[in-house]
């Protein structure tokens, strides 16, 4: 058993994080997939397709929903994907550290990966003075 992760991003964003990831790891440990929300698509309709990428990728744990840009189509279908019962957490400011430091705690519950997500994306910004 494990923790899926679905990466929920605008167009272009989440398979070249995916793919740059599987590129650095050789493999990625979780089950991770990219879903691309298109710019002139609403949540609702695409509720049935990413619901079908989350089941894809649950390893009967949970799934760890990915988002780009708070507030933004892919975090508000993420916020509809949480009510149709898989567990489910979302993390939004999506970028390479974040997903490669789940991809290093595959043993992690999905509350734990949550954390160390966001842990990914804050420790990944580092102001270079030199």
């Amino acid at each position: 058993m494990s923790v899926g992760i679905l990466l929920l991003s605008h167009p272009g964003i989440g398979p070249a994080l995916v793919a740059t990831a599987q590129r650095a790891l050789g493999s990625l440990p979780l089950a991770t997939e990219a879903f691309e929300v298109p710019w002139d698509a609403g949540p609702d309709e695409l509720l049935a397709a990413a619901s079908a990428a989350m089941r894809k990728v649950d390893g009967g744990d949970g799934v760890l929903l990915l988002t780009d840009l708070y507030g933004a189509s892919p975090a508000r279908l993420a916020e509809k994907l949480v009510h149709l019962g898989t567990p489910a957490r979302r993390v939004s400011g999506l970028c390479l550290p974040m997903l490669l430091r789940v991809q290093n705690y595959p043993e992690q519950d999905l509350e734990e990966l949550t954390r160390t997500a966001a842990a990914g994306a804050r420790n990944g910004v580092v102001v270079d003075d030199a």
